[in-house]
């Protein structure tokens, strides 16, 4: 069987997290400082921030840019239901608008019309590894006094060009950058996530939270040559990351590029073998863009059948997945109004199948997925010839 995804771990990994075992230290401490570092440096970010997951980093940052009971955030539907619901554990309302023709962000057309008073934020997904339109994005946000969150879950590696420069995505463009270490996303550290911003006060906001509100960290009391008694000024979560996902983040992130490289090499490989290939549409990369690939996505011509389809591949040992979810057809999600037009958004979830890609992946077996798509859209013109 191919699979959709294989994260890239082996005897660093391993060894990082036998020596964070080792060290007695397993929790949020010295390693989730070095990764945070790392990872600032690397994105261009001020600061960084570890937490257990990216659905508490979406939480955190909607948290710190304002978002309470009674707003609403701007964002789409066409995404994981991780971003609904940070929303509306800030006690704010999800407003969901399309994504733009031919891709899977956010339209920034749609936003204005989606603007009311009770606006507070726009929550923009750089959606299976592709930047978002940010210039755009920036511009309405500036024009209306509006905090822009930019849920990076997918995008680790990934590129934008601004202002005639090519800089990584987590270097805010808004005001925070959220990620994913998930299995699924192109670096891993079981679970985890992380927040970036260049803002101090934010920073401040999300290390304060993400510790039940404390005081002072664990690591400020085991190096204080003095008793400290912390205090807890603020309400707070356990949102932290354990040293142990840290030190294999720490080896992920030195292997990032060359994951990004190979998986760009494959996304090209794809283009090359499916060009001519009737009944599938490929996906865009943009000018000003360059993407992780961390999926890779056709959309398929409406007489097919995307499930007969992701069937047939099936059973032909390659793994696929259906089009990004749509939210609001979540019975979770039933009680959201839908006061704007989702049609690309839903068209998008059934009518797109995800071809598995990962950086280990060889060419043998990405031909092979090409070999058993041919198949599958074969079998499925079949019965139209024969009708003919």
């Amino acid at each position: 069987m191919i699979p959709i995804a294989m994260p890239l771990m082996g005897p660093p990994e391993a060894d990082a997290a036998a020596a964070a075992v080792l060290s007695g230290w397993v929790s949020q401490g010295p390693q989730v400082a070095a990764f945070e570092r790392e990872f600032a440096r690397m994105t261009g970010a001020a600061h960084a921030c570890a937490v257990s997951n990216c659905t508490t980093a979406l939480h955190l940052a909607l948290l710190a840019v304002g978002v309470g009971p009674g707003d609403e955030v701007i964002t789409v539907s066409h995404s994981f239901i991780a971003g609904a619901n940070a929303i509306r554990q800030c006690g704010a309302t999800p407003v969901f608008v399309d994504i733009e023709a031919g891709g899977y962000n956010i339209d920034p057309a749609a936003i204005p019309a989606a603007i009311t008073p009770r606006t507070r934020a726009i929550l923009c997904v750089h959606q299976i590894g592709m930047p978002c339109d940010m210039g755009a994005i920036m511009a309405i946000a500036r024009a209306h006094d509006l905090r822009v969150v930019e849920d990076a879950a997918c995008a680790a590696g990934s590129m934008i060009r601004l202002e005639d420069a090519w800089q990584p995505i987590g270097k805010p463009i808004g005001d925070v950058v959220c990620f994913s270490f998930h299995p699924r996303k192109v670096i891993s550290t079981g679970e985890g996530g992380m927040l970036t911003t260049d803002r101090p006060d934010l920073d401040a906001a999300f290390r304060l939270w993400r510790q039940h509100g404390m005081s002072v960290s664990d690591t400020q009391r085991h190096a204080s040559n003095s008793v400290i008694f912390e205090a807890y000024p603020v309400p707070g979560f356990n949102y932290r990351m354990t040293d142990i996902q840290a030190a294999i983040g720490l080896q992920q992130l030195q292997r990032l590029p060359r994951i990004v490289q190979s998986r760009r090499a494959l996304a090209a490989r794809y283009r090359r073998k499916l060009a001519d290939m009737a009944g599938i549409t490929l996906p865009l990369e943009p000018a000003g863009m360059q993407s992780n690939w961390q999926s890779f996505a056709l959309r398929l011509d409406p007489s097919l059948d995307q499930l007969a389809l992701m069937q047939h591949m099936l059973q032909a040992g390659v793994a696929t997945r259906r089009g990004i979810m749509c939210m609001h057809l979540e019975e979770a999600c039933a009680d959201i109004p839908l006061p704007h037009d989702l049609t690309r958004s839903e068209e998008a979830r059934d009518g797109t199948v995800l071809l598995p890609l990962f950086a280990q992946m060889s060419f043998d077996q990405l031909d092979m997925v090409v070999q058993a798509l041919a198949n599958a859209l074969a079998d499925q013109r079949a019965p139209l010839r024969a009708m003919a």
